[in-house]
């Protein structure tokens, strides 16, 4: 709705009406011109760096512009409520280098003689071409690159980190949005092999203390491929070079500290993705001693033990010694498995309980032999979402499933009880409520390889995209295809859906979606 606003002195103008019926000089008088602003629209949208072009028409009864002083100016929403002087010219015309957000724009006209102004208000959306969209990271020779397939444009842009700053890194492993890190200003992190760093929701802005050592007690270059964040946002974990760490969000940004003193560990940690949890337990997996490990950050603080890291045994035993039985549940397995090689785990929001309690399925191999298990995780205290601290969920013997052995990628559904997997250019699908398991194909892509295979999930909202099956493949000439295949029409068989195709990158490692955060 459009405000004209007529700003004067109140009092003045009363002494002056007042002084009129007894002052018998001699003054001039003019009749006030009014102006009517119009010519802008009430909503405006523009992409950073591109051009604004804003010139209000004041009226037809404003014949003289130069009879009066303009100033552009904008407030930000986003909370700190700055206020910054775009121009003061009448006619607005540069380029916009305000960060990408939501702002309320003002165009004020002030007469020169009477010192009487008029202000017009519009609602000003300012977007980069990054604020949302695919982030498609490839690994180009080594060399790690980071694309985007912009929603706001339409358009694919290659290596937007180019003129960043950042150091080039190398072998990338994976690009993660984790809005509850603690971190409002850059929530993304980028993963590789020489280590990992935050990236700014601005366009993607590095800076150096977003070097993720700064993030580690000792300032130690860590090097994990991935992280997890609890939904509260009070703890996050990592695996790096065999090692867990673990940070603690409360009152203060923590620090990551080391869990486990062997470097023993696959590089992969097991968390309830779906809930919020205060005393939350993570699975690992001893590649050393060929079994599952746990640990639960908050576990001295409640007194239930002087370390947090243990066997999955001895987590039952203090959970139920904690609160009883009950804190333990399912029956899929009864022990836990032991000297079997470590092969891929995946935390998923799938639960058959509807309790919010997604369960996290690790593949272990022996030899021929690969096993299934689905173990749900849970909170020691059984806080907020939670409802138990572990449950034996799911066991499945996948042996029979084709070429299983020569799997390079593997994504499960959170909506079905389905699993995936990728060999060479073919998807299978393996639904894990039909014993014995087996494997159907899905799709294949000829003269390509897949790369990548997942589900994204979604941070901001719940989304039916989170039921997407997202697929990276390479040609022959180390070209790369992004696929999303859409989940929610096809319950899961993706067979004859479709798929939106993007083209034109390296090899895809990885594809997160980004959220608007501004």
């Amino acid at each position: 709705m459009r405000n004209y606003k007529i700003m004067a002195a109140a009092l003045m103008m009363a002494t002056m009406m007042a002084g009129c019926s007894q002052d018998e000089g001699n003054y001039d008088y003019h009749s006030l011109n009014e102006p009517t602003i119009t010519g802008v629209p009430e909503t405006i949208s523009v992409l950073t760096h591109a051009n604004i072009d804003l010139d209000p028409n004041l009226g037809d009864n404003i014949t003289d512009l130069d009879a009066y002083n303009y100033e552009w100016k904008v407030i930000n929403k986003s909370g700190d409520n700055e206020v910054t002087v775009l121009g003061n010219e009448k006619h607005l015309v540069q380029e916009m280098t305000l960060p990408a957000g939501e702002y309320t724009l003002y165009f004020t006209a002030t007469e020169k003689k009477t010192g009487l102004f008029w202000q017009q208000s519009y609602t000003l959306t300012v977007s980069d071409t990054s604020s949302e969209g695919w982030m498609v990271l490839c690994d180009v020779n080594g060399k790690t690159r980071l694309d985007m397939i912009s929603k706001v444009t339409g358009k694919t842009y290659l290596d937007i980190l180019k003129t960043s700053g950042m150091p080039e890194l190398n072998h990338p492993y994976s690009i993660q949005y984790a809005p509850n890190s603690g971190h409002s200003d850059s929530p993304f992190y980028l993963f590789t092999a020489d280590g990992a760093t935050r990236l700014s929701k601005n366009s993607f802005v590095w800076q150096k203390d977003y070097d993720f050592k700064y993030e580690v007690a000792k300032q130690t270059n860590l090097k994990p491929q991935s992280m997890v964040c609890d939904q509260s946002g009070m703890m996050r974990m990592i695996v790096s070079d065999g090692y867990a760490y673990s940070a603690s969000n409360m009152g203060i940004q923590g620090l990551f500290a080391a869990v486990n003193k062997q470097p023993v560990l696959a590089p992969a940690v097991g968390a309830n993705i779906g809930a919020s949890s205060y005393a939350s337990i993570y699975l690992l997996y001893d590649n050393v001693n060929k079994c599952f490990m746990s640990c639960c950050p908050f576990l001295p603080g409640l007194s239930l033990s002087d370390v947090s890291y243990h066997s999955m045994k001895d987590m039952e035993e203090i959970a139920t010694g904690y609160k009883g039985s009950d804190m333990v549940t399912g029956k899929a397995f009864s022990e836990y498995p032991t000297g079997m090689d470590f092969v891929y785990m995946e935390n998923t929001k799938y639960d058959p309980g509807n309790a919010k309690m997604g369960i996290t399925y690790t593949i272990l191999r022996s030899g021929k032999k690969f096993e299934l298990y689905g173990i749900q995780l849970g909170d020691m205290l059984c806080y907020a979402d939670c409802t138990f601290a572990l449950g034996k969920a799911y066991y499945g013997d996948l042996s029979d499933c084709k070429d299983i052995a020569n799997a390079s990628c593997f994504a499960f559904s959170s909506q079905k009880n389905y699993m995936y997997y990728a060999v060479g250019g073919t998807v299978y699908r393996v639904n894990l409520s039909e014993k014995p398991l087996k494997a159907e194909r899905q799709f294949s892509f000829s003269g390509e390889t897949i790369t990548m295979m997942k589900f994204n999930f979604y941070q901001n909202s719940a989304s039916a995209h989170d039921y997407d099956l997202i697929v990276g493949s390479e040609n022959s000439n180390g070209s790369g295809t992004l696929r999303i295949y859409d989940g929610m029409s096809a319950e899961g068989d993706f067979s004859k859906v479709t798929p939106t195709s993007y083209s034109g990158f390296g090899k895809i490692v990885d594809a997160t979606y980004r959220e608007r955060t501004n």
